[in-house]
């Protein structure tokens, strides 16, 4: 399939999961100005069902079309370093909504944080205007890169090669300041480098991404937690062992049963946006089979396993592997959320603070803890 056809199918998807009606301006960029695959490299990487394989695009242009242009929410792998992806084109859904979040306007002065190849500084370049974008890069292979691509296709932004927790020291302050990775912790320095009133929209961990405004006196950022996408963490992060690596090599400790009914609410966003505050080492992930059970896999990263699968006699059979209960712990999870009302995730917020962030459920001079 050519590139354009590519292009107008992502375009459908798009439209019928609903473009941001108060960001118009993102549909022309993404769809038109920006292109996507201006911003692929010659070389994308796939899952095999076993290892990340290359696909090479004077090889195969037609699958290497495809992976840039896998659909709306699926990202496209630009680098593996150590057997692990080390960067991505973003989900377009996930750029979209992470844009639409930073509401950024002509004339802003923007921070961007991991530069990638460069689509989303081009994006942020065609809205705010030339010389209006700062993008910094740690990888300075990466970096030469995209400053290549930005300037080949006419977008004037500024890439540094530095750490992008320290963010751009000694510029003006900005306006609007976007991170692509993962954080656990915002840096402050970030809310330093901002003008009041500012607007920083990050990924927060393995889960989820946060709106925050500086406030009057940058003392303090606060916002909502915007939605519940995964992101790749900041470069060097310890990401631990997979669930199949340590099901492989951590022999199981038990079996046992339990309702059903605790399986199956893992699959409310919800839910697990409360246990990723109260739990955060424990990582869930849920898969629907064809017959309408729901399996649940989780684990820490490290010394512990567990899945649990639904049966149509209301119980699940529960398998864990290491020291820890996991499910049991994930249970007393959710009784606490369940004991709190239930709140929805768009009830939680962050505060960050030049000591401390926390987050926070509808009140947020009340942090949300276990």
């Amino acid at each position: 399939m050519p590139l354009d056809d590519r292009r107008r199918a992502l375009a459908h998807a798009l439209d019928v999961q609903g473009w941001p009606a108060d960001s118009p301006w993102l549909r022309e960029a993404v769809l038109q100005a920006v292109p996507r695959h201006l911003f692929a490299p010659d070389r994308l990487w796939e899952w095999d069902g076993h290892h990340h394989v290359p696909v090479d695009r004077a090889q195969h242009p037609d699958r290497w079309a495809s992976l840039a242009y896998a659909g709306p929410d699926e990202p496209t792998l630009t680098q593996i370093t150590d057997g692990l992806p080390s960067s991505s084109l973003s989900a377009p859904s996930i750029v979209i909504d992470m844009l639409d979040s930073l509401m950024p306007e002509p004339d802003h002065h923007v921070l961007e944080l991991g530069t990638g190849y460069g689509w989303n500084a081009a994006l942020l370049t065609h809205r705010a205007g030339a010389g209006k974008v700062v993008s910094v890069e740690t990888d300075p292979h990466l970096a030469a890169a995209a400053h290549h691509r930005l300037t080949e296709h006419g977008f004037n932004a500024e890439v540094l090669t530095g750490d992008g927790e320290l963010g751009a020291p000694g510029r003006r302050p900005f306006d609007r300041v976007i991170s692509t990775y993962a954080v656990d912790e915002v840096p402050w320095a970030w809310v330093q480098q901002c003008a009041s009133g500012a607007r920083i929209v990050t990924p927060w961990g393995r889960l989820g991404h946060v709106a925050l405004t500086v406030a009057d006196d940058s003392r303090t950022a606060t916002g909502w937690i915007q939605g519940l996408a995964t992101f790749m963490p900041r470069r060097g992060t310890d990401q631990g062992h997979d669930f199949h690596d340590l099901r492989t090599t951590i022999p199981t400790a038990g079996t046992s049963t339990a309702p059903a009914l605790g399986v199956r609410a893992l699959r409310d966003a919800s839910l697990i946006f409360s246990l990723r505050v109260t739990h955060p080492d424990i990582r869930i992930t849920t898969t629907l089979t064809s017959d309408g059970q729901v399996t649940a896999h989780a684990h820490d990263g490290h010394t512990s396993w567990a899945a649990a699968t639904t049966r149509s006699d209301g119980q699940a059979m529960v398998v864990q592997g290491g020291p820890r209960s996991l499910m049991a712990e994930i249970s007393q999870g959710r009784q606490h959320w369940q004991d709190r009302g239930a709140p929805s995730l768009w009830d939680f917020g962050m505060t960050v603070e030049a000591n401390r962030q926390y987050i926070w459920c509808k009140n947020p001079q009340e942090p949300w803890s276990s």
